[in-house]
């Protein structure tokens, strides 16, 4: 979803989600942030339960120290609800204090250790087991037992070692389209799953693309990039630019993708660039050309 995009408004996301949701996509996922003109997370939860039917909803990623722990699980378990058990819940510890002082939160717990203390709390409420001396448990319950699947969102090492106990899988990243060096990750995580006796991690990856003619293309990720990473300064925006994301044709696209699929890629969340409903027609057609 184009979610970091200025000037949306319901029409343009519901159009969206429409046509994620009648396309070859697996998924639909958004991000989160607080001190941006981005919509808030899980009141789009709910409507993006309201307008789709088939794709599995990703939130790519919520940070738990930015919420109540108590009040986001149930807030996830809602929108698991409202789309009949079709959400995974991506989370990480975020990269921007801004967000952390803008909710009143303490940038000492921006730390996976901050961040398992309040997934432990949200699976007690996902399991039933009462928080509080309370006459029922916080609810409601979510169709998924246990609750929503969990990612967590990292590009480090160390962060997908120590998630392996309670994470399901891996939400990464990759700024340069590094296919072999995201694969070493994921070997990571596969080791990390088997040595804590887990199934196989399910290995997501994302980047922000732009689909166009060459200098078109990357110029609208160096606009995106500008404005996404406005607590970097400018000009350190403009040097990593011309190597961040992936811009290019269709068919470019498709030569990348497969690549990702050959190291055993379950899933890439391709990250808009521009509102553009037309850019998602195009990708749409480039995913069914996976088979």
């Amino acid at each position: 979803m184009p979610v970091m995009e200025p000037n949306l408004d319901a029409a343009t996301l519901k159009e969206w989600a429409g046509v994620i949701d009648s396309g070859p996509f697996s998924s639909l996922c958004w991000g989160e942030r607080i001190a941006f003109d981005n919509p808030d997370s899980l009141t789009l939860l709910g409507a993006l339960a309201a307008w789709t039917d088939r794709v599995r909803l990703v939130t790519t990623v919520v940070v738990p120290q930015l919420h109540d722990p108590v009040m986001l699980a149930k807030g996830l378990a809602t929108g698991d609800m409202l789309s009949g058990g079709r959400l995974t819940v991506g989370i990480g510890v975020g990269g921007r204090h801004e967000d952390y002082h803008a909710v009143g939160a303490d940038p000492a717990t921006q730390t996976m250790r901050g961040m398992a203390e309040r997934v432990a709390v949200m699976k007690r409420v996902w399991s039933g087991e009462k928080v509080t001396d309370s006459v029922v448990p916080v609810g409601p319950p979510p169709v998924q037992a246990g609750g929503p699947p969990l990612l967590v969102g990292t590009i480090g090492p160390k962060t997908v070692r120590s998630a392996a106990t309670w994470a399901d899988g891996l939400a990464g990243m990759t700024l340069d389209v590094n296919v072999d060096k995201q694969n070493e990750l994921f070997d990571v995580a596969r080791r990390a799953w088997a040595e804590a006796g887990k199934p196989k991690p399910h290995l997501a990856t994302s980047f922000w693309f732009a689909l166009g003619d060459g200098d078109a293309a990357r110029a609208q990720v160096h606009r995106h990039l500008r404005r996404y990473m406005n607590w970097i300064p400018a000009e350190y925006v403009d040097a990593m630019a011309p190597t961040t994301g992936w811009a290019g044709s269709e068919d470019e696209l498709l030569s990348v993708l497969k690549k990702f699929a050959d190291v055993g890629t379950d899933e890439v969340h391709l990250i808009p660039t521009s509102p553009d409903i037309d850019q998602l027609r195009r990708v749409a057609d480039v995913v069914r050309g996976l088979g």
